[in-house]
């Protein structure tokens, strides 16, 4: 009998978190449609944020926009950039795997070119946050900042 008790008192000790755990996932798992929209949209732009936030990154976007629409072969884009081949390969493919920018093939070469849509969905979902809803930067400074 000691078992027992012993057993029907840690069970009783640990009741508490079990009712936790429970509401928890319920809680969680009937999330309305619109709020895991959200979540996983706020996801899809947080690991474009960090494709995009390493300096040779950001510069090979630079370089694929000024380049825009026609984009630019790799040979291209190393040369301009100075960054080594197996090094640009790598950041490359993150920019691709994110969805920022779009590969084609000519016949032995890979076109890479800035995906401006993707860009385009970012910097909606940036203004919408700061420009519309919190008010927290004035849309006309932003304007201003491009000009």
């Amino acid at each position: 009998m000691p078992n027992r008790r012993a057993a029907a008192t840690l069970g009783w000790a640990l009741l508490p978190l079990l009712v936790d755990l429970l509401l928890y996932f319920c809680k969680y798992r009937n999330m309305p449609a619109s709020q895991k929209k959200n979540a996983e949209q706020v996801a899809k732009f947080a690991d474009m944020f960090s494709a995009i936030g390493t300096e040779p990154r950001l510069r090979i976007m630079q370089l694929l926009l000024s380049a825009h629409p026609e984009g630019m072969v790799v040979g291209e884009i190393q040369s301009e950039l100075d960054i080594p081949n197996s090094t640009l390969s790598h950041h490359l493919d993150k920019l691709r795997n994110e969805g920022l920018v779009i590969v084609s093939r000519e016949s032995t070469f890979l076109r890479y070119s800035a995906n401006t849509e993707a860009l385009q969905e970012v910097l909606q979902f940036l203004y919408a946050e700061c420009c519309t809803r919190n008010k927290a930067v004035a849309p006309r400074d932003v304007i201003q900042i491009c000009k």
